[in-house]
């Protein structure tokens, strides 16, 4: 029963960051269209309700998460957020009334029972609540060098699959290092209050996390084809925090022979992933070159 708590907070951030994803889309395609960077699109925006209730699901989405984190494991907090995809394309097609082929429910099914098969196999247990800096250490030089090496290799490789999903790998670790920092963070106002968390080196580290995670991911996207950087970004969310979730906070998960359904549970995410990022709504969502200025949402992925 423990659990049920930020397993509650976590789906209801992973369902308003849907909401947010949708809603703020289709006020982009509402907006005049330019061919380059126009600096009124923000006041258009503002003037478009839709938008505004966006940002609202954004700040829930953003309290939710906080509040998984306060009450619950890294390490079963953070893969409950593959189910965003699914989500966003669920709300999607009952929002802009778009229909989702039987291929995307069964992509949406593949990743929904994998999640259920990968938790229930790992069984992670633990909450550890404050981590001294002598362990934050190896994680953060490890994050921070594969980061580096990642984005370093992508920017030798050209346009296509190859960059996206270094960059998509990235971003990954980005997130799951904001979702570690800030779960530290959020006991630290819990526990000290406000002053102690805004003077806390975490406060500054998930924030400064955060923006390095939506700069990568913005460059993954424009970087290759979405079916090379969404599941890089899907896995590998959930798979280094789990790492960090181990490491960091020492929580345990199950080994031995429950690493056979650990990882079928991660390759039903992966398919499941892989086949949501092909088709055509994932592609007017979130596609690179299907940005804010465009009048009308693309009816085709791109090559």
């Amino acid at each position: 029963m423990y659990l049920l708590v930020p397993v509650v907070f976590a789906l209801a951030a992973a369902l308003s960051n849907a909401i947010a994803t949708v809603l703020q889309r289709k006020a982009a395609t509402s907006v005049p269209s330019s061919q380059g960077l126009r600096a009124g699109l923000l006041l258009d925006l503002l003037r478009r309700p839709v938008w505004l209730i966006g940002i609202v699901a954004v700040i829930v989405a953003g309290l939710c998460q906080a509040l998984a984190l306060n009450t619950g494991p890294l390490t079963v907090v953070q893969p409950l957020f593959v189910l965003e995809l699914p989500l966003t394309l669920i709300v999607a097609s009952l929002l802009m009334r778009r229909h989702l082929a039987r291929s995307g429910w069964i992509a949406v099914a593949c990743v929904v029972v994998g999640l259920g098969v990968a938790l229930a196999a790992l069984a992670p247990t633990g909450n550890r609540t404050h981590v001294p800096l002598d362990r934050w250490l190896p994680a953060l030089i490890g994050c921070v060098a594969a980061v580096v090496l990642l984005s370093a290799v992508a920017l030798r490789r050209p346009e296509g699959r190859m960059r996206a999903a270094c960059l998509g790998t990235a971003t990954a670790i980005c997130f799951a290092l904001t979702a570690a920092l800030m779960k530290q963070a959020t006991h630290i106002l819990d526990d000290l209050g406000a002053v102690a968390f805004f003077t806390a080196w975490q406060t500054y580290g998930f924030a400064a996390a955060g923006m390095a995670a939506l700069f990568l991911l913005q460059n993954a996207m424009q970087a290759g084809p979405l079916v090379a950087s969404q599941p890089a970004i899907t896995l590998g969310d959930a798979m280094v925090s789990l790492a960090l979730g181990v490491v960091v906070y020492e929580e345990q998960v199950r080994s031995g022979w429950w690493i056979v359904p650990q990882l079928l549970g991660f390759a039903l995410i992966g398919l499941g992933a892989v086949t949501l990022a092909r088709i055509p709504l994932t592609q007017d969502l979130v596609a690179p070159d299907d940005t804010a200025d465009d009048p009308a949402p693309a009816t085709q992925p791109p090559p």
